[in-house]
C-alpha cells in the first residue's frame, strides 16, 4: 500500500470528525462514537493493530477520562461553590469596579489570568477554569469557552512548570543514536532542550504577542452587537501592552532560566502591570463595550448552566479578598506541588494507579490522582466552605448540580480518549508500519521537500489536535521532526521547536479540550460551534508560526553554534 493511500486512511477519522462535528454539527456525543468505530476498523484492518492491543489502548484512554474528569468535576464545583457562597457576586464586582469593559477584562481574566494557570497546572486547566469565571462574570458560554481555549496557546509549552519541553520533547527524543550523537559533541540532554527552549520562547513571544487582540477581535466579531472586528481593535494599544507584558518576561525567563517557569512569571509580572494600567485607565479608550442584552442571545451561545447577575446569590460581609481567597490559594497550590525543590510535590506524586502490561500487551496505563489539578480544586473547594461559611444545604446544592454537568461530559470523553490511545499506539504491529500520526507527517515531509519547516508548527498542531495534549504531540512528533531535520540538513533544534509550539497552537482545537471546556459551562452537544471559532486562532498561529520558520532557515541563516558538529547547518 502507497504512502499516500496510508496517509490518507490515517486521516480519515479526522476528516470524519471534522465533517461531523463542523460541517453538520453533530453533537460530540454522537460523532465520536462514530469517529472511535471508524479509528478501530482501520486500525485493526490495515494497522493490524491486534484486537488486545485495541482493547489495552481503550482501557489506557479510560485512565486519562478519569484524570480529566476529575479535572472538570473539580473547576464546576469550586464554581459552584462560590455562586452559592456569595463569592461570585463580589469577584464580578470587582472586574467591574477596574473595568466594565468587557474587551479589558478579556486581556486581564483570559489571557494573563489564564496563562498563570497553564504555567502552573497546564493539561486543560485554564479552559476548565476560566470558562466558567467568564460565564459568572456575565459572558455567553459560547464566547467563555472560546476565549478559555484561546488561552491555550502562547503558555502551553511551557505548561505545567515545562511538563511539555522536560517530558514531551526530551522523552520524544529518547533513543540511542541521538544520545550518541550527544555524546559526540560532549552535550547533555539538557544543553539540547535549552537551546529548543530558547527558540520556542522567540516564535511564541512574536506569534503570542498579538493573542490578546485576536482574542478581542474575536469576542466583538462574533458576540457584538454590531459584529465588528473594528469595536475590538479600538483597544489595539491596551491589548499590544496585554501581550508584551507577559511574552517579554516570558522570553526572558526562558532564555537565561530554562523551560520550567517561562509562562508563570510572564503571568506574575504581566498581571500587576496590566491591571495597574487598567485601574488608571491607561491606553483604554473612551467608549466601553459590552454584549447585547441577555435576552437578545442567540440560543446557539446559551449552555445550560447559569450564573447570571440577576439570580446569583449576594451575602454582606464577604470582602473581596475573600472571595478571591479560592482562586488565590487555587495557585498557591498548584505552584508548591509543582516545584521538584518541595517535598509537597513527591507526597502529591506518590499515590498512583497504575496497570502496568494491561492483559499481557506492552501498553500501560497509571494516574497520580492526588497529583491532578482536581485534586487541589477540591482541596481548595474545601476551604471554601468553611473561609466563606456556608451551611449544609448550599454546599449539597453545589455538589449534586456539579454532579449533573459531569455526566455529560464522561459520555462523549470515554469514545474520544480511547480513539486518541489507539492512533497514537497503532504503531505496535506486526508488520512495521509505524503509527498512523507518523504515517501521515512521513507523507507530509516527503511530499513538500526544503519548504517543509513551513508545515513543521502545522504537524504538531494535528499531533494535538489529535492527543488534546503538547506534551502528548512532542512526545509522538519530535523524533520524526528531528529525522526530517537530518534528511533535509536544516538545524533540528529549529525544526523541534516549530513542531513544538504548533503542538501548543493545537490545544485550541483538539476535541477532548472542547469538550472538558464545555462540560464546564453546560455547553455540552454544541462542540461543533466552538470548533468553528477556534480552528480561526489556530490557523493564524500555526501558518504565523511557519512563515517565521521558513524565513528564519531560508533568509536569515538560523543555524544552533552547540551543535554544529552533526553537520546539520546549511
Amino acid at each position: 500500500m502507497s504512502l499516500l493511500t496510508l496517509a490518507f486512511l490515517a486521516f480519515l477519522p479526522i476528516l470524519v470528525a471534522g465533517i461531523l462535528l463542523i460541517g453538520f454539527r453533530i453533537a460530540a456525543k454522537i460523532a465520536m462514537p462514530l469517529v472511535l468505530a471508524v479509528t478501530v476498523v482501520i486500525s485493526y484492518f490495515v494497522w493490524d493493530f491486534s484486537a488486545l492491543n485495541i482493547v489495552a489502548s481503550s482501557i489506557q484512554g479510560l485512565f486519562i477520562t478519569f484524570d480529566i474528569l476529575w479535572i472538570i468535576f473539580g473547576a464546576i464545583l469550586l464554581l459552584n461553590l462560590l455562586k452559592y457562597s456569595g463569592g461570585i457576586s463580589v469577584i464580578r464586582q470587582s472586574f467591574a469596579d477596574i473595568s466594565p469593559d468587557r474587551r479589558v477584562q478579556v486581556v486581564i481574566i483570559a489571557w494573563l489570568f489564564g496563562s498563570f494557570l497553564e504555567g502552573a497546572a497546564g493539561f486543560g486547566t485554564p479552559a476548565a477554569i476560566v470558562a466558567p469565571l467568564l460565564l459568572a462574570l456575565g459572558y455567553p458560554a459560547l464566547a467563555s469557552v472560546m476565549l478559555g481555549l484561546m488561552v491555550q496557546s502562547t503558555a502551553v509549552t511551557f505548561g505545567a512548570v515545562g511538563t511539555p519541553i522536560l517530558i514531551g520533547v526530551q522523552s520524544g527524543l529518547a533513543s540511542p543514536e541521538f544520545s550518541a550523537q550527544l555524546a559526540s559533541v560532549d552535550a547533555s540532554m539538557m544543553d539540547y532542550l535549552l537551546v529548543v527552549t530558547s527558540h520556542v520562547a522567540i516564535l511564541h513571544a512574536i506569534a503570542g504577542t498579538l493573542m490578546p487582540i485576536l482574542m478581542v477581535v474575536m469576542m466583538t466579531r462574533f458576540f457584538g452587537e454590531n459584529k465588528s472586528w473594528k469595536e475590538g481593535f479600538s483597544i489595539f494599544p491596551f491589548a499590544l501592552l496585554g501581550g508584551l507584558a507577559f511574552t517579554v518576561p516570558y522570553t526572558l525567563t526562558a532564555l537565561f532560566l530554562g523551560p520550567e517557569f517561562p509562562s508563570l512569571i510572564g503571568a506574575l509580572i504581566g498581571l500587576p502591570i496590566v491591571t495597574y494600567a487598567a485601574n488608571r485607565g491607561f491606553l483604554i479608550p473612551d467608549d466601553s463595550w459590552d454584549f447585547p442584552a441577555e435576552e437578545a442571545w442567540p440560543a446557539f451561545w446559551i449552555g445550560t448552566l447559569t450564573v447570571s447577575s440577576e439570580n446569583e446569590v449576594k451575602k454582606p460581609g464577604l470582602t473581596l479578598f475573600k472571595a478571591w481567597m479560592p482562586y488565590l490559594l487555587l495557585a498557591l497550590i498548584l505552584v508548591l506541588s509543582r516545584l521538584h525543590q518541595l517535598p509537597i510535590r513527591e507526597a502529591f506524586l506518590s499515590v498512583e494507579l497504575s496497570w502496568q502490561e494491561i492483559f499481557g500487551s506492552t501498553i500501560s496505563a497509571s494516574s497520580t490522582p492526588l497529583y491532578l489539578p482536581g485534586t487541589i480544586l477540591l482541596i481548595v473547594g474545601v476551604i471554601t466552605v468553611f473561609l466563606h461559611k456556608m451551611n449544609i444545604a448550599e454546599v449539597k446544592t453545589a455538589f449534586f448540580e456539579s454532579s449533573r454537568m459531569l455526566l455529560g461530559a464522561g459520555f462523549v470523553l470515554i469514545f474520544t480518549i480511547p480513539m486518541v490511545r489507539i492512533y497514537i499506539n497503532s504503531g505496535i504491529n506486526e508488520i512495521g508500519l509505524d503509527s498512523m500520526p507518523i504515517i501521515m507527517a512521513d507523507w507530509v515531509a516527503s511530499s513538500v521537500g526544503q519548504i517543509y519547516p513551513f508545515f513543521a508548527a502545522s504537524i504538531g498542531g494535528l499531533g494535538a489536535f489529535i492527543a488534546g495534549s503538547n506534551t502528548v504531540s512532542n512526545l509522538m512528533f519530535s523524533l520524526f521532526q528531528f529525522g526530517v531535520a537530518e534528511s533535509l540538513s536544516i538545524p533540528t533544534t529549529i525544526l523541534v521547536a516549530l513542531g513544538a509550539v504548533g503542538a501548543a497552537a493545537g490545544n485550541m482545537v483538539a476535541i477532548h479540550n472542547i469538550v472538558a471546556a464545555c462540560a464546564t459551562v453546560g455547553f455540552l452537544g454544541k462542540e461543533g460551534s466552538v470548533l468553528r471559532l477556534t480552528v480561526i486562532p489556530t490557523l493564524y498561529y500555526v501558518i504565523f508560526i511557519g512563515i517565521l520558520g521558513l524565513l528564519a532557515i531560508s533568509f536569515f541563516g538560523v543555524s544552533d553554534p552547540l551543535f554544529n558538529q552533526f553537520n546539520l547547518n546549511p
